[in-house]
């Protein structure tokens, strides 16, 4: 955390006289807040992430799966244009879950994704803790799933009548 001096450089400064209204040193906050980007850039998390994710673009056969993936993704766009009616819709989707759960047997993605999780919720909490100091009423976004969609056999309210 930056020092009590550090500190009293963002906070509001009251030109003489004035009680009220105050303004607020825009360069010394922005300074600060790429002082805790760095500090978050230089955490154990954000180091684990970005090792695997370099493990995970120059392991052979992610890439392969990846190509595989990107393929059965292409057949199932195609199929999609045309719901589940589609003679191939569901081969097409079941070969999608096949590749993604192959991936996620692979080590250096099933670790990436774990890291990649990690800095996630270190990014939440700082965001929510800044929020949070401001007011308790402000809203802090988050990366939870929503209810459900076109492809997750939830209500997503499209309109196709072909959901969930």
């Amino acid at each position: 955390m930056p020092a009590t001096k550090e500190l009293s450089a963002v906070l509001p400064i009251h030109p003489e006289g004035a009680s009220g209204v105050s303004s607020l040193d825009m360069a010394s906050l922005l300074l600060c807040a790429y002082e805790l980007g760095d500090w978050i850039n230089q955490s154990a998390e954000v180091a684990e992430y970005l090792y695997w994710k370099d493990a995970v673009s120059e392991d052979a056969d992610v890439k392969a799966l990846t190509r595989k993936f990107e393929k059965a993704k292409e057949l199932f766009e195609e199929c999609q244009r045309f719901g589940r009616f589609h003679p191939d819709f569901h081969a097409a989707k079941d070969k999608i879950k096949a590749v993604e759960a192959e991936l996620a047997q692979i080590e250096a993605v099933v670790r990436f994704k774990s890291a990649e999780q990690a800095v996630d919720t270190m990014l939440f909490e700082v965001s929510r803790t800044i929020a949070e100091s401001v007011s308790d009423t402000i809203k802090v976004p988050s990366n939870e799933a929503s209810g459900g969609g076109c492809g997750s056999g939830g209500s997503c309210g499209c309109g196709s009548g072909g959901c969930g």
